[in-house]
């Protein structure tokens, strides 16, 4: 089953509900489907409600991306997200579904499978193949922006894994460079502006001060005049700047959800989607009057 490539939504009239489906073990908010007897049926369970509480798109994910973390093998990933989309497909036709891949293998299998977008957290620099993929399929991507480094991260039991000493001469003149630079590599294989859709990174390869600055600083990365998604649900730095575990941290989430949306974001991507839904329907009546 192929879907047939849907096109980006309509920017700049409201804004998009991405909802997080993680297929892992192992997330970093506690919301990893993989622990459950049957993870499909949860995940149809996870779709349903996130479709009527207002979600636009699901992200599938088979790999935790949270601060130490091991890597997952491209046969086990696939063997996590296939399934997943190929049933939310049967039971939701008309769902928009995003794979959260860097793995050219598991990009093409979920889109051949029926997805429709990519969601790419290394922006095409960890596999350039993932773009040649992207542009076969014609998919809205992704493309974020991460600088992970083996070591730069500190664990904490309670409120989870955090960056530390990661040196930027620009914090968002550095960003920008580098997200253009992720442009640069999708224009380089075929893939047009109009598909393309930027993510700061928020928490990826930044610590708590610079995700603070980040988000309020939005505005900036805007100005690259593409689609901006952004991804603060739960994370860290909403922790150590509230002393919250994640499972606490809603409110902190909906702050850091409504100035996105006030400083250009275009989609959130949300672990709590009825509550940031609702959030983001109140902003967009303050931020978008015209």
């Amino acid at each position: 089953m192929v879907s047939k490539p849907l096109s980006p939504f309509p920017w700049g009239t409201r804004t998009f509900i991405m909802g997080i489906i993680n297929i892992t073990p192992d997330s970093f908010s506690g919301d990893g489907l993989l622990r459950r007897k049957d993870t499909v049926d949860a995940a149809l369970q996870q779709a349903d409600l996130f479709l009527r509480e207002g979600a636009d798109i699901l992200d599938v994910g088979g790999e935790s991306t949270r601060p130490g973390a091991k890597p997952v093998g491209e046969e086990k990933e696939l063997e996590r997200v296939i399934p997943v989309i190929k049933e939310m497909l049967r039971a939701f036709p008309e769902v928009r579904i995003s794979v959260d891949t860097y793995k050219p293998a598991v990009a093409r299998k979920a889109l051949e499978a029926g997805a429709q977008w990519v969601n790419d957290i290394w922006g095409f620099r960890a596999n350039l193949e993932l773009a040649e993929v992207v542009a076969e399929f014609q998919a809205p991507v992704v493309l974020m922006h991460n600088r992970l480094q083996p070591g730069s991260a500190e664990l904490g039991a309670r409120l989870g894994g955090h960056f530390v000493g990661v040196q930027y001469d620009d914090l968002i003149g550095d960003i920008c460079d580098e997200l253009m630079g992720s442009v640069a590599l999708a224009h380089k294989k075929g893939i047009p502006d109009e598909l393309i859709i930027l993510d700061p990174g928020i928490g990826f390869g930044k610590t708590v001060s610079q995700n603070l600055e980040l988000l309020d600083r939005l505005d900036e990365i805007k100005t690259l005049g593409y689609p901006l998604l952004v991804g603060s649900s739960r994370k860290s730095f909403i922790g150590y700047t509230l002393d919250l575990p994640p499972d606490e941290r809603v409110e902190g989430t909906a702050a850091t959800v409504a100035l996105s949306i006030a400083r250009g974001a275009d989609i959130i991507r949300v672990h709590d989607v009825g509550v940031m839904a609702r959030v983001a329907r109140m902003t967009d009546a303050i931020v978008r009057r015209d």
